[in-house]
């Protein structure tokens, strides 16, 4: 079979009821043992018949406990939830507690499909498979175009990019003047025009005209590789954080297993009348209370709440334990394009020489109408007041510089100030030191004015640095764009601290030393260029609408609608989470202990324990459903 047909076969997802067969068959042979025991036990039905009925259910709800405990019993591990439960179980059958036994695996395992429907629900909504790099390349062999993997093209081969695809391979240009974004490699929002014999790497975008290509490295050597790999190497210094019950388990089922051996053996010391089999009977019921039921099916529901909560919120968590480790964060360290800013062009500001806005826009939009550059396309979606529209004619384009036409039997310039300078045309000397892209236009000979083009930032970019400031926790952007663009971002949205000029290892760097300093650290970003620090952080955040596919794969967090403002919601969920979470902790124990202690002296039986256990749990599931309710700003 073909690696495609495998491939194939493997996606096809099977019905719920056939993946959770063993649940659903434990559930239905319990609940008919139900029904016999309250209602026709008098049928007169034998009792190896009803035996064989339990220890039926029994497998199916338990078997991968019992497995889970045997295994961590060679690696040495005895005292965990798995083997307290196991051991419980199979206390509760040697008591002839039949019903008891199958009724804890089976709400465990009920616990734990919830848990896997949570993660399962978010990470269905995250793309599975990562599509940064091309599947195939179109290289030049003795004059013919050939589909090939970019794993087969050798060094020194022509390459073919045409218009809005990615280029494969590193290389150098060889055809005339291109413009390429390298925004999702790079960080800089501003499309840069290349020109021939100019380096090129694996990543970009073209986004202009079919362009050929030098290659200069091997696949597996390309920059874009290497950015992978740091992510594969950022992600195996990051420790999964534990969820509750696991740490909890250590220390409370050691703890369990002694008090119940306490049970059976020291009141020979002290009862004149003792029975070793009532004693050791009410240590099994003690084991058989003790199993953390209600903790293991209100933790995970909790859990489930708060994904369920962010996910309408337009926030996935790829799991539970980033719900936790979000509400430990102090310091937000954010991507500036896409991430704070819209990393789309629009026109900032327009300087006339003469005063009138409208007329040099009007000759502006003229000749910047037959270009498909995006700074073109920002001029040309500006709207004119009040006047004729002109047209442009004889227009050429001046590579890497500008264009050149006639607009109402005049020549117009309009481009950048290399092109000005060309044509020896003075401008004022400022406008050198002007951060944003400047398209300078000359009429007739003559400095017309300017218009600046820049990526916007986004409407509650703002105020959601303040919202972080309300909570204690500092603010970073760090940018791969100009100091002077980033600058001016990080002084309008009173950051506190900030850095451009950056390269995808300077941003890792950063993060690692606030990392080293003992910060817990959430970055926000959705360049290919931000996957590794993504990996890095304490929890990584991908803004998912427009994001690269390797950050949304290697992010904890994704924000789907790419607002800034639902990092501080994310926060906020995580919060409230771990708050009811710790409300179904304490009140799960609260009623443990009790139930413990009146099953130590014989107060309390069986079924009264295990009542007592799904009352806390209905409380632990109404308590989590409240975080489904919550709404959150």
């Amino acid at each position: 079979m073909s690696h495609q047909h495998t491939a194939a076969a493997s996606a096809v997802e099977r019905p719920w009821w056939v993946e959770q067969r063993n649940l659903l068959l434990a559930f239905l042979l319990f609940l008919a043992l139900m029904i016999y025991k309250f209602a026709f036990s008098s049928t007169g039905i034998p009792v190896g018949v009803v035996i064989a009925v339990n220890i039926v259910a029994y497998y199916f709800a338990g078997w991968s406990v019992i497995k889970a405990a045997f295994q961590k019993g060679l690696q040495g591990d005895f005292f965990n939830e798995f083997v307290l439960m196991t051991v419980a179980t199979l206390g509760a059958f040697a008591i002839q507690e039949y019903e008891e036994a199958v009724a804890v695996m089976l709400f465990y395992q009920i616990g734990e499909y919830f848990q896997d429907v949570a993660v399962s629900r978010a990470k269905d909504n995250i793309k599975a498979l990562l599509a940064i790099r091309p599947d195939r390349v179109t290289v030049l062999r003795a004059g013919e175009a050939l589909e090939v993997l970019p794993e087969e093209v050798a060094i020194g081969e022509l390459i073919r990019v045409k218009a809005g695809e990615k280029v494969a391979l590193d290389g150098r240009l060889k055809s005339p003047a291109t413009t390429f974004n390298t925004a999702a490699l790079t960080g800089e929002s501003k499309p840069t025009t290349y020109q021939q014999d100019d380096q090129l790497w694996a990543g970009m975008i073209n986004m202009v005209q079919v362009s050929d290509i030098e290659v200069t490295a091997l696949f597996k050597d390309s920059k874009l590789s290497k950015i992978l790999e740091m992510v594969q190497d950022a992600t195996a210094r990051k420790s999964p954080t534990q969820l509750f019950i696991t740490r909890f388990s250590k220390i409370y089922v050691p703890v369990v297993f002694v008090l119940a051996l306490l049970v059976c053996v020291v009141p020979f010391f002290f009862v004149a009348d003792y029975v070793f089999r009532d004693w050791f009977y009410r240590a099994l019921v003690f084991l058989v209370i003790s199993c953390p039921c209600a903790l293991v099916v209100s933790i995970p529901l909790g859990y489930f709440g708060g994904i369920g909560l962010a996910s309408k919120s337009g926030i996935l968590f790829k799991g539970g334990n980033f719900l936790d480790a979000i509400t430990e964060v102090d310091t937000v360290v954010m991507d500036k394009t896409g991430t704070l800013t819209k990393g789309v062009f629009e026109v900032q500001e327009i300087v006339a020489e003469n005063g009138d806005k409208n007329e040099l826009l009007a000759y502006a939009k003229a000749i910047e109408s037959l270009s498909t550059h995006p700074i073109a396309l920002a001029i040309s979606r500006m709207e004119t007041a009040d006047r004729e529209v002109l047209t442009a004619t004889t227009v050429r384009e001046i590579p890497g510089k500008g264009l050149i036409g006639s607009v109402a039997s005049k020549e117009v310039l309009a481009g950048n100030l290399a092109l000005l300078d060309q044509h020896q045309i003075s401008y004022p000397a400022d406008l050198k030191s002007n951060p944003f892209a400047i398209v300078a236009v000359a009429i007739a000979g003559s400095y017309a004015g300017y218009i600046t083009v820049a990526d916007e930032v986004k409407e509650d970019a703002k105020a959601v640095i303040a919202g972080f400031r309300a909570r204690g926790i500092r603010t970073v952007m760090l940018s791969g764009d100009k100091s002077a663009v980033a600058s001016e971002v990080a002084a309008r949205l009173n950051l506190d601290d900030w850095r451009g000029d950056l390269l995808p290892e300077d941003k890792v760097s950063y993060v690692q030393n606030l990392l080293d300093q003992g910060h817990r650290v959430a970055f926000a970003g959705d360049g290919v260029n931000d996957a590794p620090v993504v990996a890095l952080a304490t929890v990584g955040i991908a803004m998912g609408g427009l994001g690269a596919d390797a950050t949304i794969e290697t992010a904890d967090v994704v924000i789907q609608n790419d607002e800034p403002s639902k990092i501080l919601s994310a926060i906020k969920i995580g919060t409230l989470t771990r708050q009811i979470v710790w409300q179904n902790i304490a009140l799960a124990m609260t009623v443990k202990v009790l139930v413990l202690i009146l099953g130590a002296g014989g107060l309390a039986t069986l079924w009264e324990a295990v009542i007592a256990d799904v009352g806390v749990a209905l409380l632990a599931i109404l308590n989590a459903i409240r975080i489904q309710r919550k709404v959150i700003d």
